[in-house]
């Protein structure tokens, strides 16, 4: 097959890291294709260097190729790793390669996508079982980097990336991710390219610590702006880096904000598959507790009040015995606030069951008691949401107020999150027409035409 013009630097890199000469590689691959029956197959040095250059091999190659740089490296590898995957563009794949330099130049190759085409639907979405087996691999894989030249990143550069991580992450939860979305995916590839020139060992940790922050960041501002595969790539980075940096549970805290997005797609199953996932590889209290919390929420979404129950009773014991000292940054958000909320969702979703439970509203006014400062934009979701349950619950007039209140706020926010938002309030003041409930329609309904929630596969 005709050579492609970018080459094949996954393939390349590999290379490198098993330590075999191209004259090498291309004599181990004749005697494993000989072993399984396929003598014809005998590449010389030259061909090595022309896969490098991007030319595809045909089956059973790509098989053969993985198996033996896999021995070499002593790591398991897949013709995807190696940059031959036969369907699509690598480009397009959630897997990440292993490989320190090779996962840089994906990320570029994504964030490149996004700034340079401008569409929703660049990088599809990811499902089913091949979501749920990448984000299994990522949080049980080692990466191996290749290039510690201190070219890329010195200590001023890393604190400037931790303060400019920190600026933007408050920026969101405050006021959305869409007036810095693009700012935030730029910063994120800036960040590729300096990976790729070198992160030296001293600074390993910091550096791929405060890149999983900006990957996850970068992820959610682009879900929040209706970018799904999108957001699924830069996720996907985050959990690479956070392995990296040797935080794993910030990789499991990551792969909860990819179940967030199932469950938000309309795909629980998805979402317990990777919450799986994520409890299977959680250690610290509030990770766990994380994990219990949301999937308690996706159990309540699904109508099992039983499995719901257990599992939010299981992040309620965690959360009153505490969650330990020195809570991480990137999980402190988590708190009995964000748990009072998932329990005001289960409930709402729970109340057609169960009449007899706890008013879905009064989990709702739990969670707006315990907000701390600065986290706006889920205030409004939770004000937005006690308006509905209100609604459902019967009280028109508390309702109705409580939704001016909420829509007061939402105007003040980018997000398609709260927008989707609207759309359950409009939907729990349909039975009504008193000229409160009339009026909150009218509101909602221009709100809602503002910010557009169209799902992008």
């Amino acid at each position: 097959m005709r050579a492609s013009r970018s080459g094949n630097p996954h393939l390349a890199l590999w290379i490198a890291a098993s330590g075999l000469s191209h004259g090498e590689v291309a004599r181990r691959i004749a005697v494993a294709g000989k072993a399984r029956g396929h003598r014809q197959i005998a590449p010389d040095a030259t061909r090595i260097r022309r896969w490098i250059d991007g030319e595809k091999p045909r089956p059973p190659v790509p098989a053969l190729l993985a198996d033996v740089l896999a021995e070499a490296a002593g790591q398991p590898l897949t013709p995807g790793d190696l940059g031959l995957t036969a369907a699509g563009p690598v480009l397009d794949s959630i897997q990440i390669p292993l490989l320190t330099e090779a996962a840089a130049q994906a990320l570029a190759g994504w964030t490149q996508m996004d700034l340079f085409m401008d569409r929703r639907d660049a990088l599809k979405l990811a499902v089913g079982a091949p979501l749920i087996l990448a984000a299994e691999r990522m949080l049980g894989g080692t990466a191996r980097a290749l290039n510690s030249r201190a070219k890329g990143f010195d200590a001023e550069t890393v604190t400037a990336l931790e303060e400019v991580t920190a600026f933007f992450t408050k920026a969101d939860a405050s006021k959305g991710g869409g007036l810095y979305r693009s700012a935030i995916v730029a910063q994120l590839a800036e960040v590729a390219r300096r990976i790729e020139d070198g992160v030296p060992p001293s600074l390993k940790t910091r550096v791929f610590a405060a890149t999983a922050d900006l990957a996850a960041l970068a992820g959610w501002v682009s879900h929040d702006s209706g970018r799904y595969g999108t957001a699924q790539r830069y996720w996907s980075y985050g959990v690479y880096a956070a392995g990296e940096a040797g935080q794993r549970d910030r990789g499991v805290e990551i792969v909860t904000r990819m179940s967030h997005q199932m469950i938000y797609l309309g795909r629980p199953d998805d979402a317990l598959g990777l919450l799986g996932v994520a409890a299977a590889k959680a250690t610290m209290p509030a990770t766990k507790a994380l994990v219990a919390s949301q999937t308690g929420r996706v159990h309540a979404a699904l109508g099992d009040e039983r499995a719901a129950d257990r599992h939010l009773g299981a992040a309620d014991e965690l959360l009153a015995d505490g969650l330990g000292a020195g809570v991480p940054e990137w999980v402190s958000y988590f708190d009995a606030a964000e748990h009072a909320g998932a329990r005001a969702v289960s409930a709402r979703d729970l109340a057609g069951i169960d009449q007899g439970r706890r008013a879905a509203s009064v989990h709702f006014e739990d969670a707006l008691k315990l907000r701390k400062p600065g986290f706006e934009r889920v205030k409004v979701m939770d004000r937005i949401g006690l308006a509905a349950a209100l609604f459902d619950e019967g009280k028109v007039e508390r309702g109705a107020a409580a939704a001016h209140q909420a829509l007061d706020d939402a105007a003040r926010v980018d997000s398609t999150l709260v927008a989707s938002r609207l759309n359950t309030l409009l939907e729990a003041a349909r039975p009504y027409g008193t000229s409160a409930v009339d009026e909150v329609r009218i509101r909602a309904t221009e709100l809602a035409a503002a910010r557009p929630t169209a799902i992008a596969a």
